[in-house]
């Protein structure tokens, strides 16, 4: 595989490294040497060395020839999430109001022209598309992507939506540049986005802005229903004020986090 970036402090291997992690998923949740090397765009020798430093380093196990991943691979996801504060912030918040609607809520954000959950609290119900922490959508389809995409400049917008999804998923909504700005400024009028069976049928939901201090727009919160349980009707009249009451005291807990005083410890000499 050629070389990916020229910069100086550029850490190649760094990178095939993630390159073999995320080569595993939903339909290669266990692949041979030869397997990996191929998915991962990989020499052979290459995958080796790297699949066996991550075995050694717990993220990889081998078993009958075949590797997969283990648990150990959501720390890396988690340590984002925790790092920003917001799951400890919003988790007590989203349990009541999954408890108020018998609804699942997620937390998501903007990665490209993608949304990545980075919080959930979820009921069983079958749906059409399986979410967890780390799942991406087009961003547009969705009502989580609409108030990201909502609260950004219009340098910005342009600079994530030309960026090509990474979701893999083909989403039954795909709107032309007119129409999405069209979607969006109604969005940014009203404070809340609404997806009816956009991404794939049978999926229905409700999403509002989470802020920081400042105003900015940092994430969006979300109640996800199933179309054939939930007429819109409910979502708006009865959902959807619990929802802007959540996102609105998950973002005010949020910019008291924010404004308390970091202590630096310092050893004494």
């Amino acid at each position: 595989m050629p070389r990916r970036s020229d910069a100086p402090d550029f850490i190649e291997a760094i990178a095939r490294g993630f390159d073999v992690i995320r080569a595993f998923g939903p339909d290669r949740p266990a692949m041979t040497l030869s397997e990996v090397a191929t998915a991962a765009d990989l020499a052979r020798p290459a995958a080796r060395r790297i699949l066996l430093t991550l075995e050694q380093l717990g993220y990889v196990r081998s078993a009958a020839g075949a590797f997969t991943l283990t648990p150990r691979v959501l720390e890396l996801g988690t340590a984002y999430v925790r790092s920003l504060g917001l799951w400890d912030v919003a988790r007590p918040h989203m349990q009541g109001l999954v408890a108020r609607t018998g609804e699942s809520s997620s937390i998501a954000q903007l990665d490209g022209s993608d949304i990545v959950y980075v919080a959930r609290v979820a009921v069983p119900k079958i749906i059409a598309l399986r979410v967890d922490i780390g799942t991406r959508f087009p961003a547009p389809a969705t009502s989580l992507g609409k108030v990201l995409l909502a609260g950004l400049d219009p340098a910005d917008l342009d600079r994530v939506l030309a960026e090509p999804s990474r979701s893999g998923v083909e989403a039954r909504w795909r709107p032309d540049r007119a129409e999405l700005d069209t979607a969006l400024a109604e969005v940014r009028a009203r404070g809340w986005a609404l997806t009816d069976e956009q991404l794939a049928l049978g999926i229905r939901s409700v999403a509002a802005p989470l802020r920081d201090g400042s105003g900015r727009v940092i994430a969006g919160v979300n109640v996800n229903c199933h179309a054939a349980e939930t007429p819109v009707e409910k979502l708006l009249d009865h959902h959807l004020p619990l929802l802007l009451q959540t996102a609105g005291e998950i973002s005010a807990d949020f910019a008291r986090l924010e404004a308390v005083p970091h202590v630096t410890r310092t050893t004494a000499s």
